[in-house]
């Protein structure tokens, strides 16, 4: 019981310090480990499976969203983690479907299964994922502003391809009208009705996905350039420039 005190007033410290939420994934990360290792039914290597930068995005992500209310952290943040990498897992089940291993990348016909065996390419990898933690930490941080979490946004995605693509076509109204990001950003408020009204998508839509497009519109004020990278895969027909 002390002990599960002592683990909620870290998490409590942690919500709104970076550098205690650092802390706390490193003196857990036997436990992040450990959960991804249940998922993967073998142990995650540093700098080469994805799913352990999953785990630990999920990790920090449940600091940010945990409450007492929702019993132990440590329950909390695993089922989190195992909810987070079953998301992930779906989204590549997807996309191998789209693009193989031994599908040209265009670069003098060299395929994707060639470029992962590349030893460089597995240490800019691991860079990388340093680079995409440190950009999600920074959108986390701005999201907050607006009273928007990591866990909202992954609740409030919307779930039909129609819906989906009606907030891309806001999405794109926003990105060929900058004034608007810059009227978000000064009212912290989304420009529902601005929106609506010039994309033509229907108000309610909007209203209903408010925190997944504050964090979309977000991505397009402040160079998250690796985060719109991701994008250019889950939004299709969006060009995440």
């Amino acid at each position: 019981m002390n002990d599960e005190h002592k683990i909620v007033q870290q998490v409590y410290a942690a919500k709104n310090d970076i550098q205690a939420a650092d802390h706390l994934i490193g003196t857990y990360m036997p436990f992040i480990k450990a959960e991804t290792a249940k998922f993967l039914k073998r142990p995650p290597i540093e700098g080469h499976d994805d799913e352990l930068s999953i785990s630990m995005i999920a990790f920090h992500e449940a600091i940010g969203s945990y409450s007492r209310t929702r019993g132990a952290f440590l329950k909390y943040a695993s089922m989190l983690i195992k909810s987070r990498l079953i998301d992930y897992s779906r989204k590549e089940q997807r996309h191998r479907h789209v693009i193989s291993l031994s599908t040209p990348t265009g670069e003098e016909d060299t395929t994707l299964e060639e470029t992962l065996a590349d030893g460089q390419d597995y240490q800019e990898n691991a860079a990388s994922r340093d680079a995409t933690r440190t950009e999600i930490e920074e959108l986390s941080r701005q999201m907050q502003e607006f009273g928007v979490s990591l866990s909202d946004v992954a609740d409030n995605c919307p779930k039909q391809q129609r819906t989906l693509e009606a907030c891309k076509r806001a999405l794109q109204y926003a990105k060929e009208n900058p004034e608007l990001l810059d009227e978000m950003l000064q009212t912290k408020r989304l420009p529902i009705g601005r929106l609506a009204s010039g994309s033509g998508v229907e108000r309610k839509t909007l209203e209903r996905h408010r925190k997944y497009m504050v964090a979309l519109l977000l991505i397009y004020t402040n160079g998250y350039e690796i985060i719109r990278g991701h994008l250019k895969q889950v939004m299709k027909g969006v060009a995440a420039r």
